[in-house]
């Protein structure tokens, strides 16, 4: 079943009074928008830091001095080293939260940006290891396994530099998606946590056997340095911060109220609320401290714009964790991390955009749509008429921001959704579709539906925005 709830449908009287009978915050106009500058100046940087750990070996090694085949396989053993190092370093700064980062980068490039230098620093620390061991063994006229044996004994620090790369490897394992699935979110974050590891136990031997590090001198002080850097960043990211911001709001559940049998909103109160630079779309990391919960830090979308007296969060029970967030008391505090994330009105790059949300997708949406200018397009896909979530709010804001919305209600393979889920179905939806943002939240085959649709509409994918709390 498809049917269309435009505008019209927006004319219900009043703002809908979801908490207490109060309502909430006026629509504020929409955001300005906020350009890419930060991402070019953080990929300059990158790019930059790059050259910088390699450039030492460069002016080092003098011509000519790559005589032979074990000379060749020393100093490449060398270079991934120093690449190794420097994407070691880079992977801890991604997973640090710092405020900057998040900002400019948000959740879902952070979280492909970290699995494609996970891969690269994985084959980049096989490759120092192995062409290391290798050139020495030519060098010194030793087996490959002779040679391990010395490393291990003989070199200061190389043990725990073994370790590392076995935990590096171990970590990488269970990055693979078919493993991950099989995996609970709580076992696969700590086990990712243990990547924090690989920085400690490989740093010594660095410094105490580094062809390019071990002399005093300002190519050692430079590294030691961008240590001390990272290691501060992750404190700031990931204690300093949130620590300030529960003492500033202290936030506790006010009230839970189920808008489906599976779907419950979480509303929370607290002290300076105003003050929160909160943009509809973005997430916190939530720990409700209650007996069942205060182990566990989950990332969820707020599901209403900021406003002075509330905080509100929508969430589908898919697990032991969200059933037990029907059961939070009000008075039960709540440490909270963020706001982060650009899945927002504000790093929209047309003036106009087309939203596409399923299940609780439309959580963040819902909060996207007050800060978006007047004319924002909304498809909303549920498989049965009481999943969908928030309609009458979406109502409301349909005539408030002059919104077309369309309930697209089936399963994928119904006729309705089939007719509105492709390129030609959502070009007579959206006329204008290629000359629109996309913001997609939602199931992952959904999402991944309406990539393809979308691209083979002629879409850019620079227009297409997703949204992933992986770190």
């Amino acid at each position: 079943m498809t049917y269309q709830d435009t505008r019209a449908a927006g004319r219900r009287t009043g703002h809908p009074a979801p908490y207490g009978g109060r309502p909430a915050a006026p629509v504020p106009p929409g955001r300005p928008r906020r350009g890419p500058g930060g991402r070019r100046a953080l990929a300059v940087l990158f790019w930059l830091g790059l050259v910088a750990a390699v450039l030492p070996w460069w002016l080092d090694t003098p011509a000519g001095s790559l005589a032979d085949t074990a000379d060749l396989l020393t100093a490449g053993g060398r270079i991934t080293g120093l690449l190794a190092g420097y994407l070691l370093l880079v992977q801890v700064l991604m997973m640090s939260r710092l405020g900057v980062l998040e900002r400019a980068l948000g959740g879902e490039r952070i979280s492909r940006l970290h699995r494609d230098l996970g891969a690269t620093l994985l084959v980049a620390v096989l490759a120092h290891m192995s062409l290391l061991v290798v050139g020495y063994s030519r060098q010194e006229r030793k087996t490959v396994l002779g040679e391990v044996g010395a490393l291990l004994t003989d070199y200061e620090d190389m043990v725990s530099a073994f370790v590392a790369a076995g935990i590096l490897v171990a970590v990488a394992f269970t990055a693979v998606r078919a493993v991950r699935r099989r995996l609970p979110y709580e076992l696969w974050h700590l086990l990712h946590a243990a990547s924090y590891l690989t920085l400690l136990l490989g740093y010594a031997h660095q410094f105490s056997n580094g062809a390019q590090l071990y002399e005093p001198g300002p190519v050692r002080t430079g590294w030691i340095a961008a240590y001390l850097l990272v290691v501060a960043a992750l404190v700031w990211g990931r204690m300093l911060a949130p620590l300030v911001f529960n003492v500033r709001h202290r936030l506790r559940v006010a009230d839970v109220v189920a808008e489906s049998p599976d779907t419950v909103s979480v509303y929370l109160t607290g002290q300076r609320l105003n003050q929160i630079d909160l943009l509809g779309g973005q997430f916190f990391r939530w720990r409700f401290l209650n007996p069942g919960c205060w182990w566990q830090s989950h990332p969820f979308s707020v599901s209403a714009a900021a406003n002075d007296r509330w905080l509100r969060i929508t969430v589908k029970v898919v697990g032991g964790y969200t059933a037990e967030l029907r059961d939070l008391t009000p008075g039960t505090r709540v440490w909270a991390q963020g706001p982060s994330g650009t899945f927002t009105a504000a790093h929209r790059t047309r003036e106009r955009a087309l939203l596409i949300a399923g299940g609780s997708g439309i959580a963040a949406q819902r909060a996207m749509l007050e800060d978006h200018p007047p004319g924002p397009a909304q498809n909303k896909r549920a498989r049965n008429p009481p999943d969908l979530l928030e309609h009458q709010e979406l109502d409301w804001l349909a005539q408030a921001r002059q919104t077309s919305v369309w309930y697209v209600v089936g399963r994928r393979d119904d006729p309705g959704p089939r007719q509105v889920m492709n390129p030609d179905g959502l070009r007579r939806l959206v006329p204008d579709l290629i000359r629109r943002d996309v913001y997609l939240c939602g199931p992952g085959g959904l999402v991944d539906e309406a990539v393809a649709a979308l691209r083979a509409a002629g879409v850019p994918r620079r227009q297409i925005h997703l949204t992933a709390f992986e770190l």
